[in-house]
């Protein structure tokens, strides 16, 4: 643990602890041990920092649903060509809930929107995911990572004050009627 911290995941020996571990993670948060799940996907990172196994998505979820915004930006800042749609729109979530609607907030959603443009639908109420269910797959750019990514972040957005209204006044309606026809 000591000589290998940062190279775990290069060590196929060291996966099943890896996969055990993320599992124990995502167990103790389900039963409400957030505390200790959020400990243990920190552990996580530290042993493997290029976050072979997606992590740092559950820990940003975590964090954002615990309300540890300073230490979400530190993870953001830590993985910032991430240029998936969870983690763009989730950054940009952040932003809001740090400055409001400021220019650099509204410039990051740009780039969230941008690079996937179907989350507006889903969190703006305009396409409802059950009709579909949640995507076995998921392609980023597409509707499936939209999907997805609703389905985790949600209830952030609705906790967020003013985080929805500030979506929908940043999002060109032509744009979500194109998509909505599809």
């Amino acid at each position: 643990f000591t000589e290998e911290a940062g190279n775990f995941w290069g060590i196929l020996e060291t996966r099943p602890y890896m996969r055990a571990c993320e599992g124990l993670a995502s167990s103790l948060w389900v039963l409400g041990e957030r505390g200790q799940a959020i400990a243990h996907y920190r552990r996580l990172l530290e042993l493997n920092p290029n976050d072979n196994q997606g992590v740092r998505y559950e820990l940003a979820g975590c964090l954002l649903d615990e309300g540890l915004d300073e230490e979400l930006g530190e993870l953001l800042g830590q993985y910032e060509e991430e240029a998936s749609a969870f983690w763009l729109y989730t950054r940009a979530l952040w932003r809001f809930r740090m400055e409001g609607a400021s220019e650099q907030a509204t410039t990051e959603l740009e780039e969230a929107t941008a690079t996937n443009p179907y989350v507006p639908l889903y969190l703006l109420g305009r396409k409802n995911f059950l009709a579909q269910g949640l995507p076995e797959l998921i392609g980023l750019g597409d509707e499936s990572e939209a999907v997805s990514y609703f389905a985790r972040a949600l209830p952030e957005w609705l906790r967020t004050r003013g985080a929805v209204e500030w979506l929908r006044e940043n999002t060109e309606v032509e744009s979500l009627a194109e998509l909505q026809q599809e």
